[in-house]
């Protein structure tokens, strides 16, 4: 169903692919959008080590809101900042893919405790955190991504 990585040198391990997951704060979600078109778009993530899930919040309408109740298959990808080795001019990006269904979480406390450590993963301080709940948590939507398959790489652009 999911494609193996064709170039198998430059694979990243589970591990190093969830060192990204965990350390990157932004990648690229990709839905099923209208009339069957690929959508994609920015986003912040949290991937919880407890669950293996990636969780992502925003308001409760939207484009991928939609696209998602339409059809849960989602991708999401990361990618690194580049690296350049001394001597060198290209330089080494790494990246990350995931693939899985995305589901709304129903649960308020676990919502909210997914958008909590969300909010911790940015220099935000406790009472910033605590006036953007008072002022939004009502309106915020939760979901995640039960990954299914994931694969990463790292490559040389040159």
């Amino acid at each position: 169903m999911f494609r193996e990585m064709r170039r198998e040198k430059q694979a990243l391990t589970k591990e190093q692919c969830i060192e990204m997951l965990i350390k990157e704060t932004r990648g690229v979600m990709s839905v099923i959008g209208d009339d069957g078109y690929p959508y994609g778009f920015p986003i912040n993530h949290y991937y919880d080590e407890e669950d293996g899930k990636l969780y992502f919040h925003g308001d409760q309408i939207g484009h991928h809101i939609d696209a998602i109740k339409a059809d849960p298959k989602v991708s999401f990808c990361v990618y690194g900042q580049d690296e350049q080795m001394e001597g060198d001019w290209a330089y080494y990006v790494k990246s990350v893919i995931c693939f899985g269904k995305a589901e709304i979480i129903e649960d308020y406390s676990h919502a909210m405790n997914m958008c909590y450590k969300l909010c911790k993963k940015f220099p935000c301080t406790e009472e910033y955190i605590k006036k953007e709940f008072e002022a939004d948590a009502h309106r915020t939507l939760v979901f995640a991504i039960d990954i299914e398959f994931m694969t990463g790489k790292r490559v040389h652009e040159a």
